[in-house]
């Protein structure tokens, strides 16, 4: 059972009396509510052992734009350069999906032939963003975009 079903479980038993209780017990897996993505990304970064630094270098993204994408201090429009951070990172498919609605972009879609392709990746563990890129040019799809500068 994942943290989130297993917190869902005890809160549907938690009176509202209890909830200081609740969240000081819970406060490792709480996230930040003024910056939910960051909070996130950082957590699940942490919990799969990879670096801020490892995982721009993997997603191929320039360190001090990944610091301020990840820190929220800049917004990126370009949802490829946060595919790259979780594959980077290597979130599964629903840890992409739930920091894709955090960052407030749309999740991955299954009926979208790209965002399938995507999530087999996913599905498979593949957490090399130039390995994400060879599935998608071999099905005849563009790239993950790099960052741009005027991102």
């Amino acid at each position: 059972m994942s943290t989130t079903e297993n917190l869902t479980r005890i809160l549907r038993k938690t009176h509202p009396e209890d909830m200081d209780a609740f969240l000081k017990e819970n406060s490792e897996h709480m996230i930040d509510s003024d910056k939910p993505f960051a909070s996130y990304m950082k957590q699940i970064l942490k919990r799969n052992g990879v670096l801020q630094t490892e995982a721009f270098i993997y997603a191929d993204i320039p360190e001090h734009y990944g610091y301020r994408i990840l820190s929220e201090e800049r917004h990126t429009r370009q949802r490829d350069v946060i595919l790259r951070l979780c594959i980077a990172g290597r979130l599964t498919t629903d840890e992409t999906q739930r920091a894709l609605k955090l960052y407030g972009m749309s999740p991955l879609y299954a009926k979208i032939p790209r965002d399938a392709v995507i999530m087999v990746a996913l599905n498979q563990r593949m957490d090399d963003v130039h390995e994400v890129d060879a599935l998608l040019i071999s099905n005849r799809m563009k790239a993950l975009e790099k960052c741009g500068a005027g991102d």
